[in-house]
């Protein structure tokens, strides 16, 4: 678990942040990403760490480039 890792939390925030401003909800975007709606709502609260390959699939559900993702990260 990771979440005391102030990067892990803002990711998730990140994606949040997406979610919300496009006016998608968790369980759509968790569809469109093939993941468990429970597991996308841990990567959001940093309570768990995402592979490469959920980050990519949930940047291509949320239609915004990876690279948003990190904002204020890196």
């Amino acid at each position: 678990m990771s979440k005391n890792n102030p990067d892990i939390l803002r990711l998730g925030n990140n994606i949040k942040t997406i979610i919300e401003k496009k006016g998608y909800k968790t369980r759509e975007v968790a569809h469109d990403s093939n993941l468990d709606v429970e597991n996308l709502r841990k990567y959001i609260k940093g309570t768990q760490e995402m592979r490469i390959s959920t980050l990519i699939k949930i940047s291509k559900s949320l239609k915004v480039d990876i690279k948003e993702l990190f904002e204020g990260i890196i």
